[in-house]
């Protein structure tokens, strides 16, 4: 159902792939960016990337979970980390590894902004998922 590819004339990345390709038919999932709110809507974290990194994926699942889907069925993100330093982007990415959602591997991107949207928000994840058919091979997984 996915066929995840590493293009064998660009250099290898380390836990991803650099695309990801789908058949057509497929159910898909274009979610929006996942923040690091709790249900009540306070942010978590306050000036901890990695805190709030964690409660950015927490939330997408919860996001994934809503439509019928998993860690395991996405695949690209776009990671946005409120910095310019690369060791603050390479603890949000460690998080970001941990939580299983870079398995597969997946597409993703990281990215360094000045702002996002949120007062005190440093970390926002936008995701694509297959959404898998009910009783699938894939839908075990």
């Amino acid at each position: 159902m996915i066929q995840r590819v590493t293009a064998p004339a660009l250099f290898p990345p380390p836990t991803y792939s650099h695309a990801s390709v789908v058949e057509a038919g497929t159910r898909l999932a274009f979610l929006a960016g996942s923040v690091p709110l709790d249900a009540e809507g306070n942010l978590v974290g306050e000036g901890d990337p990695a805190r709030q990194a964690e409660q950015v994926i927490a939330n997408l699942r919860e996001q994934l979970h809503a439509v019928g889907s998993d860690l395991q069925h996405v695949l690209a993100t776009d990671v946005h980390v409120v910095s310019s330093e690369p060791a603050v982007l390479s603890t949000v990415w460690e998080v970001v590894e941990a939580s299983g959602l870079s398995s597969g591997p997946h597409s993703s991107t990281l990215i360094g902004v000045a702002c996002l949207g949120y007062t005190g928000q440093l970390v926002e994840i936008t995701a694509t998922a297959v959404v898998p058919e009910p009783g699938s091979d894939e839908a075990s997984r």
